[in-house]
């Protein structure tokens, strides 16, 4: 059962991303087929966004690099958990999810997905 604080805590996430944020898209590829083969498929999900570079003192060379942004994804609307392996397409840049947290305190609701975002 979902805890009505953190419902509150996503539509307000949600109500500040839309208003200071942009449009983009989390790009999601379907695995090829066991059988057939072939080229993965690309799925785009429409999404709000903020893109946001590190703070010098975050980027220890190793884990998060420079050039690396993190990204805050409205959850209100999306249709999957952003994960390593999907790309996000922001300010007309594709970037790679290295690394993502969907800061679901209560265990149900995904209150906003913060992702690390790395030039593909």
């Amino acid at each position: 059962m979902s805890n009505r604080l953190y419902a509150r805590l996503q539509a307000t996430a949600h109500r500040l991303i839309s208003s200071y944020g942009q449009s983009g898209t989390v790009t999601r590829f379907s695995a090829p087929d066991p059988v057939e083969g072939g080229e993965p498929q690309p799925f785009d999900y429409p999404a709000k966004l903020v893109p946001m570079t590190y703070l010098a003192n975050e980027i220890d060379g190793t884990v998060i690099l420079a050039g690396d942004v993190q990204i805050y994804i409205s959850s209100v609307g999306l249709a999957i958990v952003p994960s390593p392996g999907d790309t996000v397409t922001a300010n007309g840049k594709t970037f790679r999810i290295i690394n993502g947290d969907p800061n679901r305190y209560d265990g149900v609701t995904d209150v906003v997905h913060i992702v690390q975002g790395r030039l593909a």
